[in-house]
C-alpha cells in the first residue's frame, strides 16, 4: 500500500477534496477491478467514459476517486482529486506508485509506421547475446530477461507498463527496448517514462482511422521527440521526408541514420538473395540473414542505437550477422520443389510495396509471384484501395481475401481493395473469402514464390467479436508441404 500524497507527485491538480494522507490500496481505471480501499482514475476513452462508472467503483470500494470533471454527488467519506488531464494522471501516479521504474532502466523507445517490431525485437537479440539482462514491450510479447508475457497491445496501458518495469527493476533488468505506437502517445500512455533513447523509423499512411489526418498523425509522433529531456539522445532515419521534422525542437542529443542521404550512420548493401544480405557498415563487411532494404534500415537503426549506447564496433558487428528474422517479418518457407513462401505483418500501404519490391528486386524474371493479401475491418478505410493497386502491380497474380474482418462484411472489403486495382491489373485478380484456401490455391498454382501478407505473426482471425485460431505460417507451411 502507498500514502495517497506520496504518489500525486508532478500531477497537475485544480482541487482537492478529503484527505490526501490516507493509504491506498491498487489502482484502477476499470470499475469492475475496484476492491476495498482502492484508488479508481476515470478515464475518457473513445467509446466509454469513465466519469460515468464513479458510482459503481465507490460501490465496489474505491476510497478515491481521480477525475478530470465533479461528479455531482459527492460522498464525504471518500477523497476526490481532481485534475487538468486524467490520463496524465493516471500515467503519472502510476510511475510513482511502482517507485518510477524508468528511471532505473535504460529505457529505448522506438515509434513509426514500420519497423518498430523488428528494431526492438532485433535490439533484445543482439543485447542478449552481449550478455546483458534486458526488456522487451512489444506488438509480438513482452519479455522480462528470459520471461515471457503475451502482449496485448503494441504499447501498453500506463499502469501495465510501469507494472512491467517494476518486474524488470526486480529481475535486475538494465536495458529495455520498448514500442511506441502513436495510439500510445497519443493517448499519455508513455507520459513522464524516462527515455534514455527515442528512435524515429519512417512515416507512412497508417492509422488514419484513429488521427483523421497525415498531418495529426505526424505531429503526435513528434511530441514523443519533443519530450525527451535534456541528457537523452534521439535516433532519427533522415531518408524519411519526416525525419528531421522529429527532433527540430526536442532538447534531447540528436543522431541521424540513412542509406540514401548524409547522416551520423549509414550503410551499404553489397549484395541480396532470398538467403540473406551482404552489408558494409563503417568500413566493416558482414553477412545477415534478414532480407529486404527495410531490414537494412533496422539493422542500422540496431547498430546506431548500440554506438549511441557506447558499444565499440568490433562487438556489435560481429553479433549482428548472428541475428534472426522476427516472427512474422519476411519469414520464409521452402519445399523441396524449390517454391518459396513468405509470410509477412505488412498491412500498411508502404510496408506492402517495401516487400513486393524486395521480392521482385531478389527473384529472377522467370518466377511467377502469387500474393495472398486482405485487409483488416473496422480500421483505417482509405488504405484499401491503395493496397489493392500496390498487390496488383507489384505481383504476378494476386489472390484478395479476408484479413480480421471483425464487424465489417469481408466482401465489401475486398471490393473496396478492388477499387484501387488499375483496369490492365484486373486479370490477375482473384478473389477468395476463405483464407485458408486462398493461401492453399496459392501454393497449387503456378507460383514459384507466394507471398501471405497481413497477418505475420498473429495466430488468429477475428469474425466479429470472435477470436479464431488462425496461423498464416503453420497453414503455408502445411500447404507446401502438401505438393512436395
Amino acid at each position: 500500500m502507498k500514502l495517497l500524497k506520496d504518489i500525486l507527485y508532478k500531477v497537475s491538480i485544480q482541487s482537492v477534496i478529503g484527505d490526501t494522507n490516507i493509504r491506498i490500496n491498487k489502482i484502477q481505471f476499470n470499475s469492475n477491478k475496484i476492491n476495498k480501499d482502492d484508488l479508481f482514475v476515470a478515464i475518457r476513452g473513445t467509446s466509454k467514459d469513465g466519469n460515468k462508472y464513479i458510482s459503481h467503483a465507490i460501490l465496489n470500494g474505491a476510497t478515491v476517486i481521480i477525475c478530470d470533471i465533479l461528479p455531482k454527488i459527492i460522498d464525504k467519506k471518500l477523497t476526490y482529486i481532481i485534475v487538468d488531464e486524467s490520463r496524465k494522471a493516471l500515467a503519472l501516479i502510476s510511475s510513482n506508485y511502482y517507485n518510477n521504474p524508468s528511471q532505473k532502466l535504460k529505457l529505448i523507445g522506438v515509434t513509426g509506421t514500420n519497423g518498430k517490431t523488428s528494431i526492438t525485437s532485433l535490439l533484445y537479440q543482439l543485447f542478449k547475446n552481449l550478455n546483458k539482462k534486458v526488456g522487451l514491450i512489444s506488438t509480438n510479447v513482452i519479455l522480462i530477461d528470459n520471461k515471457k508475457i503475451v502482449s496485448k497491445q503494441t504499447t501498453p496501458d500506463p499502469l501495465s507498463i510501469n507494472q512491467i518495469m517494476k518486474q524488470m527493476v526486480d529481475a535486475e533488468v538494465e536495458y529495455c527496448f520498448m514500442e511506441v505506437s502513436s495510439h500510445a502517445i497519443s493517448q499519455n500512455r508513455v507520459y513522464g517514462l524516462n527515455f534514455n533513447v527515442g528512435v524515429f523509423s519512417n512515416l507512412t499512411h497508417d492509422h488514419l482511422d484513429y488521427h483523421n489526418t497525415f498531418e495529426d498523425y505526424r505531429d503526435v509522433k513528434k511530441i514523443f521527440f519533443d519530450s525527451l529531456e535534456k541528457g537523452s539522445y534521439s535516433l532519427t532515419n533522415v531518408d524519411d521526408k519526416n525525419g528531421s521534422y522529429m527532433i527540430q525542437n526536442t532538447k534531447s542529443k540528436t543522431f541521424t541514420y540513412s542509406i540514401n542521404s548524409s547522416s551520423d550512420f549509414s550503410l551499404k548493401i553489397l549484395e541480396k538473395d532470398f538467403d540473406g544480405m551482404k552489408i558494409l557498415i563503417n568500413r566493416n563487411e558482414f553477412w545477415t540473414k534478414l532480407i529486404g532494404k527495410f531490414n537494412a534500415y533496422n539493422l542500422l537503426a540496431v547498430y546506431s542505437i548500440s554506438k549511441i549506447l557506447n558499444f565499440s564496433d568490433n562487438l556489435i558487428l560481429r553479433n549482428l550477422s548472428s541475428l534472426n528474422c522476427i516472427d512474422g517479418r519476411f519469414e520464409i518457407i521452402k519445399n523441396n520443389l524449390n517454391k518459396i513462401g513468405i509470410v509477412d505483418y505488412a498491412h500498411s500501404p508502404d510496408s506492402l510495396k517495401n516487400v513486393l519490391k524486395t521480392i521482385n528486386d531478389i527473384k529472377k524474371s522467370k518466377n511467377i509471384l502469387v500474393t495472398v493479401i486482405g485487409c483488416g475491418g473496422d480500421r483505417d478505410k482509405t488504405k484499401r484501395p491503395i493496397m489493392g493497386k500496390i498487390a496488383a502491380s507489384l505481383s504476378d497474380k494476386v489472390i484478395f481475401t479476408s484479413d480480421n474482418p471483425r464487424n465489417e462484411d469481408p466482401l465489401e472489403i475486398i471490393n473496396q481493395m478492388i477499387e484501387g486495382v488499375s483496369y490492365n491489373d484486373m486479370q490477375k485478380v482473384e478473389t477468395e473469402l476463405n483464407r485458408k484456401i486462398a493461401i492453399q490455391k496459392a501454393c497449387l498454382s503456378s507460383s514459384d514464390i507466394i507471398l501471405v501478407a497481413g497477418k505475420g505473426h498473429e495466430k488468429y482471425q477475428i469474425e466479429g467479436n470472435q477470436k479464431k485460431e488462425f496461423d498464416d505460417k503453420e497453414i503455408l507451411i502445411k500447404s507446401l508441404k502438401s505438393i512436395n
